[in-house]
């Protein structure tokens, strides 16, 4: 019979979120188990956020070598690459800090357990039962139950049961198929398997241009691919302001990639060769045309992820693929429980923005909140994201199609890297950073980003945004020159018409 042991808070899910979450609880004297069915770190540390930065750190690299050496008067010959040594280093960054996070756990004595969990009892007023099985244990049955959760076969009885009196779900997401063209892994494959691939592909079709597109497109294009990215949408990154959306258009047809907006794949054919997809306009179905590839990479958003995490008998509420919280988690005072109490979800299993940074503070409210602590919402409108292609995206807040669309009265101004001295000797010229300002007050209501090193300047603007800073005190705060960051101090003195250097 298995083992029964006895916590304060389980946590399913060694992700960003779970085991900041899991810390937190440990650090304010709870006793915590955390269960992970994969590597701790989640899909940030070992197949998003972390590796892909490698990957793309390593492209960057070379796209100088062979295409601006010359500029910086440095000569060489035959420059080549080792894809093999490309990916390894890739998974080693990885490794490094799936390691380092065990160390956490360890640190703050937080018992982790590997498995696939389920939680098999979960009435009011009584401890949560978490059943943590062996992965070769736990199989998907391909039904769904009456709960809406993906029902599992388990073949042998639990390694270990674990009860709690709160548990929160931290368990992620999955990457959304293609309808009618399922992932296989080798030919239609999703984020995962493009970091892993053992050959690069000579031509890779990518549908979809949110980050993982738009990097993925990067990394494959510096080593040589040729790539196509499809888009449903009339521009690329549609999530970002539409300047940056032109920017990024411009920057990507330099660089050799074929964009087709506007346009969607109706259904990928295997062939001996690789794929053939059938790709059609958006606003006339019968205006098609076939694109062949070794690949298609499929990146047009995420699903939350807790198949087989239920048992039929618990009613967790689900909503459009994600789990919902009983109260909307975006407004103020959110506690991130669900319909269930005792149980909590975080990140994004509960739905957008989906980004690691969110789920790592919604962890931290949802901890403090559960233990009658005090703490501050997440502003939900101060939210960065970034994008770390060549060149980089970055932005928080307000687009300004939004405030048009809100009836937002606004102020906006734009800097271009190219009169920037330090863009110029780093030979990154491309991009320009824009500030949106209230029209009465000049409050910041977002700044939008394209250039070198903007994913590292876009936290001050976020700052600005919680501290309902203007335009002026931006003006009044002194930035080091030479930077990139005096962009920032340049687009602020333009919303008052007084930028010195353009």
């Amino acid at each position: 019979m298995a083992e029964t042991k006895s916590y304060d808070l389980i946590v399913i899910g060694g992700g960003p979120g779970g085991y900041t979450g899991a810390i937190r609880a440990a650090q304010l004297g709870k006793k915590v188990a955390i269960v992970e069915r994969d590597k701790l770190g989640g899909t940030c540390l070992n197949w998003g956020c972390i590796p892909t930065k490698a990957l793309l750190a390593g492209a960057e690299l070379y796209h100088k070598l062979t295409h601006e050496r010359e500029e910086f008067g440095i000569s060489a010959e035959n420059i080549s690459f080792d894809w093999s040594k490309v990916i390894a280093r890739s998974r080693k960054v990885a490794g490094n800090l799936n390691a380092g996070v065990g160390f956490l756990m360890k640190k703050n004595k937080i018992d982790h357990y590997d498995g696939h969990a389920l939680i098999s009892k979960a009435a009011a007023g009584s401890p949560k039962t978490v059943e943590v099985y062996d992965l070769n244990d736990a199989e998907p049955t391909g039904e769904v139950g009456t709960n809406g959760v993906e029902k599992f076969k388990f073949g042998g009885e639990a390694k270990v049961v674990l009860n709690a009196p709160k548990v929160m779900v931290a368990t992620g997401a999955s990457p959304r198929p293609m309808p009618g063209s399922a992932f296989d892994g080798d030919k239609i494959i999703s984020s995962k398997e493009a970091m892993l691939l053992e050959e690069r592909p000579e031509k890779l079709l990518i549908v979809g241009s949110g980050a993982i597109g738009m990097e993925f497109a990067y990394v494959y294009n510096a080593y040589g691919t040729e790539v196509t990215i499809v888009e449903m949408l009339d521009r690329l990154v549609p999530i970002e302001d539409t300047d940056v959306s032109k920017a990024m258009l411009k920057a990507y047809k330099k660089l050799g990639i074929k964009v087709m907006t506007k346009n969607i794949v109706k259904s990928v054919e295997k062939t001996d060769k690789g794929i053939k997809a059938l790709i059609s306009a958006v606003d006339d179905e019968s205006k098609t045309q076939e694109l062949e590839a070794d690949k298609v990479l499929v990146a047009i958003g995420v699903q939350g992820r807790f198949d087989g995490l239920f048992d039929e008998s618990i009613t967790i509420e689900i909503d459009r693929g994600h789990i919902k919280t009983a109260t909307d988690y975006k407004l103020a005072g959110a506690t991130y429980e669900t319909n269930v109490p005792g149980i909590y979800a975080i990140g994004d299993v509960i739905g957008p923005p989906w980004l690691a940074h969110v789920a790592g503070e919604e962890a931290v409210l949802a901890v403090e909140r559960m233990y009658g602590h005090d703490a501050p919402d997440v502003n939900y409108n101060a939210i960065p994201g970034c994008t770390y292609c060549s060149p980089q995206i970055a932005s928080v807040g307000f687009t300004e199609q939004y405030c048009k669309e809100n009836d937002i009265a606004y102020t906006t101004a734009k800097f271009p890297f190219q009169v920037s001295g330090k863009a110029q000797a780093l030979n990154e010229t491309q991009g320009f950073i824009k500030l949106i300002v209230g029209e009465e007050h000049q409050e910041v209501l977002g700044a939008h980003m394209v250039g070198e090193g903007v994913t590292e300047m876009i936290a001050e603007m976020g700052l600005a945004i919680t501290l309902e800073a203007t335009a002026e005190e931006i003006v009044a705060t002194m930035h080091a020159h030479p930077t990139l960051s005096e962009a920032v101090h340049e687009s602020a003195l333009g919303i008052n018409n007084r930028m010195i250097n353009f």
